[in-house]
């Protein structure tokens, strides 16, 4: 239960003011089709995150615990700084409408978008450090995605404009950090 809790709180945080989640109103400002989108976006977030954590998973067992230990806890660290950087949506990232419809596109879109995203190196990282908790780890960082980006699909701008992006980072940047000192210190281990 912890994996999956501390999977969900840390990818929901991570994830506000993210590219994805600027990808998200834009989807949504875009094609008014509230339903595909988010179906899309949890698609392309299960196959996105089972592959991390899969990574995640592999990593563990090549490299033993005492070298993921200080990767994980130098990885969390630098995640940490990363989370004081903020995002923005770069006009190439923006879809356009194809062949695919609604669905389509935003399951295409978001997948490529999440690909080497903060939330899918999270992914890798917390699938490493709960390594008996692979399942839990992607259920978590899948319906953390999910609870930051479907309001967004929803409520749009109503909510990016009343959440202060900044405090949120501040808050997920000292999670990463006290997650990166446990793992050095080998607390959990």
């Amino acid at each position: 239960m912890e994996a999956f809790l501390v999977a969900t709180g840390i990818v929901a945080l991570a994830e506000m003011g993210d590219k994805t989640q600027l990808l998200s109103l834009v989807l949504a400002a875009r094609f008014r089709k509230p339903w595909p989108i988010v179906l899309g976006i949890f698609a392309a977030t299960v196959v996105n995150h089972a592959l991390a954590g899969a990574v995640g998973a592999w990593v563990t067992r090549v490299l033993g615990p005492d070298v993921l230990r200080w990767i994980l806890g130098v990885s969390f660290i630098a995640m940490a700084a990363w989370m004081m950087i903020p995002d923005k949506l770069d006009e190439d990232d923006t879809p356009r409408t194809s062949r695919f419809g609604v669905f389509g596109t935003t399951l295409i879109a978001f997948f490529l978008a999440e690909m080497g995203d903060k939330t899918q190196i999270a992914t890798v990282m917390l699938a490493a450090r709960f390594t008996q908790d692979y399942v839990p780890v992607v259920i978590g960082t899948t319906l953390g995605m999910m609870l930051a980006n479907a309001p967004v699909v929803w409520l749009g701008e109503r909510i990016v404009r009343k959440v202060p992006i900044r405090a949120v980072h501040g808050v997920s940047a000292v999670i990463f950090l006290v997650l990166g000192v446990a793992a050095l210190a080998g607390w959990g281990a």
